[in-house]
């Protein structure tokens, strides 16, 4: 199977652990992807409060470079956005233009100002759904080398993947990455706050309320048995995992929960060596808990 990839500016820069362990676990599976040229920043859920038809404009020259791609058989180009921002934007832009003429009008003269258009043709799809969907459980266990027996994972998946837009699964009770994290062996764990916002860019502007945000998702984590969180999102991974100090600091108790995305927990099954897949870029690591747990059932 091949997909185009759009990698959208976090996975080059602070999520890059998600496109190291993302890009070597798609082909063991047997996807093949290649990366978007010339592909732009598509303004992530910032951008449209400072000017929405421009926000629209900047992602929609990802969907014209894609759509260029196409083997004119007049099916749409399928393009994984592993981002959870950048597949909201870049989905928000295609449902925009489709559904409000003067979006598509403005949108469409943007563009071809620039000697590029748009004529809906592009499918842009998350990993959770091409692995759920296109791969499915059963090919993801057989690739499986080191199952994950007894690691007990909480799924989060932040507020963007689902929300305003649930294409590929349920609005407020998500399973994709429950169904990924039980191929691998492992057991998710039953808890509510899996779609609750982290504090997303707060931890930045207004720290103090963005670390209790965070702080309550980890604890509610860790208080239901969860060895690890594991998320999709560039932001939420970083939220949850490098201001674990100051939270300790700032709530005088300490979290010590390893939050990775769920692409490194699939390439710790898969035999993968833990450098390729970014896991020495964490700040809480991983291999301990993931260790622990098998030896505590050898």
């Amino acid at each position: 199977m091949k997909y185009l990839y759009y990698p959208g500016c976090s996975l080059k820069g602070t999520g890059r652990a998600y496109e190291e362990s993302l890009l070597v676990v798609l082909p063991r599976l047997g996807i093949e992807v290649q990366e978007l040229e010339q592909w732009n920043c598509c303004g992530a859920t910032a951008y449209m409060a400072v000017d929405e038809m421009k926000a629209f404009a900047l992602a929609a020259r990802n969907l014209a470079l894609a759509e260029e791609c196409g083997n004119g058989d007049g099916k749409p180009v399928q393009m994984i956005a592993p981002c959870a921002a950048c597949y909201l934007v870049l989905n928000k832009t295609q449902r925009y233009m489709r559904e409000y003429p003067e979006v598509g009008k403005k949108v469409g003269d943007a563009l071809r100002s620039v000697q590029l258009q748009y004529n809906d043709h592009v499918r842009v799809r998350h990993p959770l759904d091409v692995l759920t969907h296109d791969i499915g459980p059963a090919k993801i266990t057989e690739a499986v080398t080191r199952p994950l027996d007894g690691l007990k994972v909480a799924c989060y998946y932040g507020c963007q993947i689902v929300r305003p837009f649930a294409d590929f699964d349920d609005q407020h009770n998500p399973q994709s990455m429950e169904t990924i994290i039980k191929a691998l062996g492992a057991e998710p764990i039953d808890w509510p706050l899996k779609t609750r916002c982290c504090g997303g860019s707060l931890t930045g502007t207004i720290q103090e309320a963005g670390l209790r945000l965070s702080y309550i998702l980890l604890q509610e984590a860790k208080k239901r048995g969860a060895d690890v969180l594991v998320t999709a999102c560039p932001l939420c991974q970083f939220n949850l995992d490098s201001y674990q100090g100051q939270m300790a600091r700032q709530f005088g108790t300490s979290v010590n929960l390893p939050a990775a995305y769920f692409t490194q927990l699939m390439g710790l099954a898969m035999g993968i060596k833990p450098r390729k897949l970014g896991l020495h870029r964490l700040t809480v690591p991983l291999e301990p808990a993931v260790n622990a747990r098998q030896g505590a059932l050898a």
